[in-house]
């Protein structure tokens, strides 16, 4: 297939982190693909990236990604375009006690979370590894390295996005593929993850976390990364600062313990 123009897929884009990387890659020039549950948010975010460079092309996908089969659907609807770059945004919190967790909400969680974000992130990969300038950028949180109270099941998807998109940036690299994986940390952040995880119609970060990042913020932290050789944008819970390293976990790659192919 011949492509003529390139895009760059965006989940999760009708808010915060999703909906200000969206604008800030359309300040680079970028046509955009956005995913997301809400038209209307969608379509207003079209309109500012119109606003901001009227000849980018802009394509909206109204989608609920934590039903399995629209994962499917909605890369097979994306085959006519060629992607440079996946960014798996989307994805939601939950603070609660383990015991007093809504079942439903949490399964959702999961299935958003690291479901969604896995099947997509495999349909990429089987596509776009051997195309050069190719990018995958998960996106994590600093609790996906650091167990948080109260929020032990969001945590736990999060660090399965972390180990698994570092271990797939190994993978990639001692394949010899071109395309690059990355994984995105942040930390307290002020979009609408507060009160969804905290199911309350208002969330003060000033009260809660008092330091944080707004999306416009981390969506610059995301650039960083893009244009590095780096493999994790990581945001310290401690200091706020942010940092471009390699892999932060463990690799046994040269280990002669590991299975013998």
């Amino acid at each position: 297939m011949m492509y003529t123009k390139k895009y760059v897929v965006i989940t999760g884009a009708s808010s915060g982190i999703g909906y200000a990387t969206a604008k800030a890659f359309a300040k680079r020039g970028k046509n955009l693909i956005l995913v997301a549950r809400r038209e209307e948010k969608l379509k207003e975010l079209e309109q500012q990236i119109k606003s901001i460079d009227s000849t980018l092309e802009v394509v909206i996908k109204v989608v609920d990604l934590s039903v399995e089969k629209n994962t499917y659907q909605l890369f097979e609807q994306l085959e006519k375009y060629e992607i440079e770059t996946w960014i798996n945004n989307a994805g939601f919190g939950y603070y609660s006690m383990l015991a007093d967790q809504n079942f439903a909400k949490t399964i959702s969680m999961i299935r958003l979370n690291i479901e969604a974000l896995t099947i997509l992130s495999m349909l990429y990969v089987k596509k776009y590894q051997d195309v050069e300038g190719s990018q995958l950028i998960n996106i994590s949180s600093a609790g996906g390295y650091t167990i948080v109270p109260t929020a032990i099941t969001y945590c736990g998807t999060k660090f399965y996005v972390s180990s698994f998109t570092e271990g797939l940036d190994h993978e990639l690299k001692d394949s010899g593929a071109r395309l690059k994986a990355k994984v995105l940390a942040p930390a307290a952040t002020q979009t609408e993850f507060g009160k969804v995880a905290n199911n309350v119609e208002r969330y003060d970060y000033d009260k809660a976390f008092g330091t944080y990042h707004t999306s416009d913020q981390m969506a610059n932290f995301l650039l960083e990364l893009y244009d590095s050789d780096k493999t994790v944008g990581y945001v310290s819970r401690e200091k706020f600062s942010f940092e471009l390293t390699g892999g932060r976990f463990d690799y046994s790659g040269n280990s002669s313990n590991n299975q013998k192919s």
